[in-house]
């Protein structure tokens, strides 16, 4: 299962990783959805295996047993009691062995973060771009403001758009903490991946 699969990069991952296994792809956003069902429906293989589910990670309805979870890149946006639901409902469901993955996102506490842009690409006449920045909202959260720019070939604004979300920053100490708790065993790897496995 891929919880907040996005437009689907992680899905075609644990896919491959998994050949031969159906694979649930659990997205809330309908525009991230259409990208998703897009990247799957020219592959008769991912087309018979991946099903798209709208839903998101505390309402998706979970099979009796998991062989694998990714969940990348979504854990900030639940609550931390919505999280500890969320790692228990996983729990509860993981085969022996099999993996939880997930990462940590900076900051790892409510701190300003200067807004970068995080890509940049031309596509035809215009160049796409992307950035981002936060601000403390709260103890244990920040408020992000997503940037989006469509730049025209003098570098002039053709379309601009802007989303801001809170997003509940938590310590990779403490998430082990909470994983351990639900009987998971993790570690952090590369790139603050964690890689937490059912023990019993």
């Amino acid at each position: 299962m891929d919880i907040g699969a996005g437009t689907g990069l992680g899905t075609m991952v644990l896919a491959a990783a998994l050949p031969g296994a159906d694979v649930l792809a659990v997205e809330p956003s309908s525009v991230l959805r259409a990208v998703l069902l897009a990247r799957i429906v020219d592959d008769a293989d991912l087309r018979a295996r991946v099903t798209v589910v709208a839903a998101d990670a505390l309402s998706v309805e979970l099979p009796d047993r998991l062989s694998a979870v990714l969940a990348m890149n979504m854990i900030g946006h639940l609550t931390p009691s919505e999280r500890r639901e969320f790692l228990r409902r996983v729990a509860a469901r993981l085969l022996p062995g099999a993996p939880l993955v997930l990462n940590l996102q900076p900051p790892a506490e409510a701190i300003p973060i200067s807004e970068v842009t995080f890509g940049s690409v031309k596509v035809g006449r215009y160049v796409y771009e992307g950035s981002g920045g936060a601000e403390p909202a709260g103890p244990d959260a920040v408020s992000w403001r997503m940037r989006y720019r469509v730049l025209g070939a003098n570098g002039s604004a053709v379309r601009e758009s802007a989303v801001d979300y809170r997003w509940n920053v938590v310590a990779a100490a403490d998430l082990l903490a909470e994983l351990a708790d639900v009987g998971l065993a993790g570690d952090v790897g590369q790139a603050d991946v964690i890689r937490a496995v059912r023990l019993a």
